[in-house]
């Protein structure tokens, strides 16, 4: 059995008023004793507008990844820091000691315990987009690659104004540019088919704002994982699926093959 690793976690909590201290947690901070951290905020921002409608959730996402870069820059300078305060708003809890099989895996398991609320919870448990999103995020903070991402990338940057669809995550190595794309499978293609018919814009995009060539990959469940009681339909989906991606030159891979895919990105961004 491995050893676990010593480390330490704080909340952090949205105090939209101080003097009335109503509070709703909003994000987790975990450091180990080898100086590593990382931060995950929520993306369910419904309890925060619950206590606050006027929130600015865009300041709070803005937030988390400005302390991710000060966290890959200086771990233990920007803890202490953030230990001194960061606003009002915004408060870190006293420090808690925990001992992690995984750093990764213990800090959805925080999120989990102290700030998804139950409906989310369960919804983590559950194959689909958000716990591809989930798989694909830990591999890449297992290899060190993640903070060096862009994230959230907005296709309209390549296609045209207004397209709404946002790409997981990507970087660019040498004249390509490498994005990923969670996309689930069980029991609905429609994922799979709005990402075929960006396909050829983003690429003709890449090429005329980057240079660059596009390697664009989705990330889907293994088909057992997909499968439900209805055998032979979700496999002819899932078959659908694949197709209609490979098809429009997508690259189709499945969870199993994120450690390659992570290693990968370590490699080529020199971590």
């Amino acid at each position: 059995m491995a050893e676990r690793e010593r480390c330490e976690f704080s909340l952090i909590r949205y105090v939209p008023d101080p003097v009335k201290n109503e509070f709703v947690n909003i994000g987790v901070l975990l450091r180990s004793e080898g100086a590593r951290a990382a931060v995950r905020f929520t993306r369910d921002w419904g309890r925060v507008r619950c206590v606050d409608p006027d929130a600015d959730t865009s300041m709070l996402e803005a937030l988390e990844a400005e302390i991710g870069r000060r966290l890959a820059a200086d771990a233990r300078a920007c803890v202490a820091s953030l230990e001194d305060g960061l606003s009002n708003a915004v408060q870190l809890t006293e420090a808690k000691a925990c001992l992690a099989e995984s750093f990764a895996t213990e800090l959805e398991s925080l999120m989990e315990l102290y700030v998804l609320t139950a409906r989310r919870r369960r919804e983590s448990r559950r194959t689909g987009r958000g716990a591809l999103q989930v798989r694909m995020r830990s591999e890449f903070e297992r290899a060190g690659v993640w903070e060096l991402m862009q994230r959230r990338i907005s296709a309209a940057r390549y296609t045209r104004s207004g397209d709404p669809l946002r790409i997981d995550c990507g970087y660019r190595p040498n004249g390509v540019v490498r994005m990923f794309q969670a996309v689930s499978l069980a029991g609905d293609v429609e994922g799979a088919k709005v990402l075929a018919f960006s396909a050829g814009d983003l690429a003709d995009g890449v090429a005329r704002v980057e240079h660059a060539t596009l390697e664009l990959t989705a990330i889907i469940e293994p088909l057992r994982d997909a499968a439900s009681e209805d055998v032979e339909d979700e496999q002819a989906s899932y078959l659908f699926g694949v197709e209609t991606m490979e098809r429009a030159h997508i690259r189709v891979l499945t969870t199993s093959d994120l450690v390659r895919v992570a290693d990968t990105a370590r490699r080529e961004l020199r971590v």
